[in-house]
């Protein structure tokens, strides 16, 4: 292509008009009308003229020309009436060359300024013409529709950007502007926004919008939202992350308001034992209400009976009904600080098949004999009906659990059994329990709780025992179900949880392998058990309810589900699980920074754990709590050291604090 080629080519949605400088056969290069040069394909040049310029008659006096050359060309496109044209050739359907389109446009005297107006026209404007360069294809009558419906919502889109940058300019500068007729909009956009950042199907308008207001930090949203109501101060943004519903569906709500209260007075014409007369007790946490297990224990000869009796939450929410349906999709209880989301609705959850004291439920119980030097005899599994005598809460039980004879031997067994199960290789971990509770004023209490105090060690030992006992009971009569096992940890810092320090304890669980879910037994190595499932809270666990109607179906209480069934749950139940974990531990993280913000300057003692670059990782031991802590000059710390710690800055909202040595 010939220096001086007046020429045309599309950048970043705009026509440029521009001059060949020199060229080869397939890349020139030009001047543009904003006097930029710039390397083009020749085969991507949306127009060339037959016009020839003097390329050294001055860099300016080039510009100037191409300006000239660009503006009339502009003048004569808005003297074209796309949509007529368009209606004058749309009968053909077909392909029209750029010199016919430009003949009938232009009858007179046409050259090379009505050709690049007319392409000019058709760019502008593509509601009626599909083009290519030299070619045009008039649109179907439908697609014209589409179109001008494509073009009125970019203009609804444009508009609703700038009212709600406006706005939002205004919001932000301290103002109470009148909102917009798209305020719903503009909020629902940039709620999206906030919270999955490019994910976000709003990601481009709202980032218009925040242009548009001149906000860089999209952190202002959020002080937004508040503002307006919209969210809380400590807004719990998992749960919209996540689509979490606090409340049930109204068809839920319903069938369980409706569910009627079962008598079970004629107990005797039932399949199930009647263990009513039986001495059961529960032990749970201060204000619970959900109670899905009870013990007993009787004394024999030989040693003990021990009966561990689980909610029998299959009697009442029937699989593939219209409760099951939508518990499925919650996958479990989530316990937060400042809140509880419940797996089932309370009726349920609280009243029908909670283990309330002196009223009769339908159970799952399973017995095991103990001898008085803690060997396991034989066991035993059947539905039954139950009657709670006590309610305990972890205190209470701690309180009397040298003076109850059912708490201690309960207790001993306990001992022995977690005993026994080191003895087998169990990895166990021995940490502390954080307890965060958020009051209704605002108030947070954060205690640090003893795991393995007499009580939580017998609770926790006895539901061990029965989950196992449930997973030998279901594999030998060859019922799938969701067996858990757990390959080998990486390594072993200990073999006594209870003689290591809390350095190990803590670096321990970081070595141990991932829980693996199949439809079939194997070991899990954290246990030191050959066989396990979890079937103890079906109130709590969507697994331990599935779980439970295996055993229900070994008793014709019910249909089972079948091992390619089992797989299915596992799979749908796995994300709400993940998303459920996820929420509870950065809840739990929010509230405890919360809590720091109010201790800026006070000193904590913490343990190191690794060093990164420059930054040791290290561990609040008051809280449990992970952070970072830049290398300080002179100290060479190493992992394991007790170190004291002050906390400089926190922010709750954007998960930061920040502390250093001494």
């Amino acid at each position: 292509m010939e220096p001086g080629t007046i020429v045309e080519y599309i950048e970043q949605q705009r026509i440029f008009c521009a001059v060949v400088l020199n060229g080869q056969e397939e890349r020139v290069r030009l001047l543009n009308e904003n006097g930029r040069e710039v390397n083009h394909k020749v085969s991507r040049l949306s127009h060339t003229s037959e016009i020839r310029i003097n390329v050294n008659r001055g860099r300016d006096r080039l510009v100037d020309f191409l300006k000239e050359t660009s503006a009339r060309r502009q003048s004569i496109r808005k003297s074209i009436d796309i949509r007529e044209l368009w209606e004058v050739l749309n009968p053909m359907g077909e392909w029209v060359d750029l010199e016919t389109m430009t003949g009938l446009c232009f009858p007179d005297n046409s050259n090379g300024d009505h050709e690049a107006a007319l392409i000019r026209a058709c760019f502008e404007n593509r509601i009626y013409f599909k083009f290519n360069y030299q070619w045009f294809l008039p649109h179907s009558a439908d697609e014209v529709e589409k179109n001008i419906e494509k073009e009125r919502e970019k203009a609804r889109r444009q508009q609703l950007i700038e009212n709600g940058g406006e706005w939002l300019k205004k919001l932000v500068a301290g103002g109470a502007p009148e909102p917009p007729e798209s305020l719903q909009h503009i909020l629902e956009a940039l709620k999206s926004y906030y919270l999955f950042g490019k994910e976000s199907s709003y990601y481009s308008m709202a980032k218009a919008i925040l242009a548009h207001a001149g906000i860089e930090s999209p952190d202002k949203i959020f002080d937004v939202l508040v503002r307006l109501g919209v969210w809380s101060l400590n807004q719990n943004l998992e749960l919209d992350r996540f689509e979490i519903s606090i409340d049930f569906s109204g068809p839920v709500s319903e069938t369980a308001s409706h569910l009627p209260v079962v008598d079970y007075s004629d107990i005797e014409k039932t399949d199930r034992r009647d263990l009513t007369g039986l001495e059961l007790i529960t032990i749970d946490g201060q204000g619970t209400m959900d109670y899905d297990d009870a013990l007993s224990i009787e004394p024999l000869e030989t040693g003990h009976r021990i009966g561990v009796h689980i909610a029998d939450v299959g009697e009442y929410v029937p699989r593939e009904g219209v409760i099951d349906r939508e518990i499925i999709n919650r996958g479990t209880s989530i316990y937060m600080p400042d809140m509880k989301i419940s797996m089932l609705p309370p009726r349920l959850a609280e009243d029908l098949c909670s283990l309330r004291a002196c009223e009769i439920r339908p159970a799952i119980s399973i017995f095991f004999t103990v001898t008085h030097t803690g060997r396991i005899c034989d066991s035993d599994i059947f539905p039954s009906f139950i009657s709670v005598d006590r309610q305990l809460s972890y205190n209470d039980a701690d309180l009397i659990s040298a003076s109850d004879d059912a708490i201690r031997q309960l207790s001993k067994f306990a001992v022995d059994f977690r005993n026994q199960r080191l003895s087998d290789g169990a990895v166990l971990i021995s940490l502390p329990d954080v307890s965060i509770r958020v009051f209704d004023n605002g108030e947070i209490s954060i205690r640090k709780l003893d795991r393995n105090s007499p009580s939580k060690l017998l609770v926790s030992e006895m539901m061990i025992m029965a989950n196992w006992l449930m997973a030998r009971f279901l594999s030998q009569k060859g019922v799938p179900a969701v067996f858990r096992s757990q390959p080998e940890p990486r390594g072993k810092l200990y073999q006594n949880p209870d003689n290591a320090t809390l350095f190990q304890n803590w670096m321990q669980r970081r070595m141990l392998s991932r829980v693996v879910l199949s439809t079939t037994p194997e070991y899990h190595s954290g246990l030191g058990l050959d066989a396990y499932v979890t079937a103890t809270s079906p109130i709590r666990k969507y697994f331990d309810l599935v779980t439970q109607r295996q055993l229900r179906s070994c008793f014709n209480l019910e249909e089972g589900y079948s091992a390619e069934e089992i797989e299915q749950v596992i799979q749908k139940v796995q994300q709400p699980l993940t998303h459920a974990a996820i929420t509870q531990a950065r809840r739990f993280r929010y509230w405890m920074l919360k809590y720091l913000e109010g201790r800026l300057g006070q000193k904590e003692e913490a343990i190191v754990l690794d060093k990164r670059w420059d930054k040791y990782t290290i561990l609040l031991t008051a809280y449990l709590l992970e952070c970072r802590m830049p290398v300080s000059g002179g100290w060479e710390l190493k992992p394991g050291d007790l170190i004291q710690i002050t906390i400089q800055h926190v922010n709750a909202r954007q998960d930061k604090i920040s502390v250093i040595l001494g």
